[in-house]
């Protein structure tokens, strides 16, 4: 049986449920835009994280995404009409986005991400902060920010982390095409490739593997990684937030956006 965590919001556009195990199904649930976030998404999905960090009898959490995608990161539209905000605007919303992965990699239990489709931009910065990543042979994954004149600044802490410095740098700085599942298993982005219909099968072996060790054990052994992490965390994250508003203020950003848009090539300055 399911228990159902959090009110459910207007749209629906983040869905929790929590089984008896106490493993928590954390979904991104906007399928017809590939889960790309909007700020009520950013909002509903920290509060999200947030709940079942808190809640002693969650045990796991699972993070995925409705229909064919994990995460498409940014809702392009949304981002473009960010451009005609005021800096304090841009400051805020992407201080939120921070907030977000801020308190993904603080949750104290096991963070599983189930990777259904494609993980681009922010949804490939989601799976670098989860614990465990395992997706399905049809998942792809890119960082092609620098194409649309902005910057993958806010996941940049975790993504490092995650893939070294020379791993992130070529990807961050050439917007390469999206890398198959394959390909991100052999760099050590995601942890297990299996195939589609496999997938919640290996999840559930990683679930079972979890729930057998000590849930106090796992909490501090995820302390002990933050409190090393965590130095220089909040700096990295304050100067992401900044290089993320002055790309966004550049005309490179106004024109990488509106080219994507209008489904043309950009003209760079």
């Amino acid at each position: 049986m399911s228990i159902k965590s959090l009110p459910e919001t207007e749209a629906d556009v983040v869905i929790c449920d929590i089984d008896e195990r106490g493993v928590a199904r954390i979904t991104m649930n906007r399928p017809m835009v590939h889960n790309a976030w909007n700020p009520q998404v950013v909002g509903v999905l920290t509060d999200a994280i947030q709940a079942v960090s808190a809640a002693p009898y969650v045990r796991a959490v699972v993070l995925t995404g409705e229909g064919k995608s994990f995460s498409a990161g940014g809702d392009l539209r949304w981002m473009r009409g960010i451009l005609d905000q005021s800096s304090e605007q841009r400051r805020a919303d992407a201080d939120r986005i921070g907030k977000l992965l801020v308190a993904l990699d603080a949750c104290p239990k096991p963070v599983i991400a189930r990777i259904n489709g494609a993980a681009i931009g922010g949804g490939f910065g989601l799976v670098c902060v989860c614990d465990i990543a395992v997706a399905c042979s049809e998942a792809v994954f890119g960082l092609s920010e620098v194409k649309l004149g902005i910057v993958p600044a806010m996941i940049s802490p975790f993504v490092v982390r995650r893939l070294g410095e020379a791993g992130a740098r070529a990807h961050f700085l050439t917007g390469q095409d999206p890398m198959v599942a394959q390909r991100a298993l052999g760099i050590g982005l995601v942890q297990h490739v299996v195939a589609r219909d496999q997938l919640d099968v290996a999840v559930e072996a990683e679930l079972r593997t979890i729930l057998r060790s000590s849930p106090t054990a796992i909490a501090e052994a995820k302390r002990l990684f933050r409190r090393e992490s965590a130095r220089n965390l909040g700096l990295a994250v304050e100067e992401a937030a900044e290089a993320l508003v002055k790309t966004w203020e550049s005309g490179d950003a106004r024109e990488g956006l509106t080219a994507f848009l209008e489904k043309r090539n950009p003209f760079w300055q």
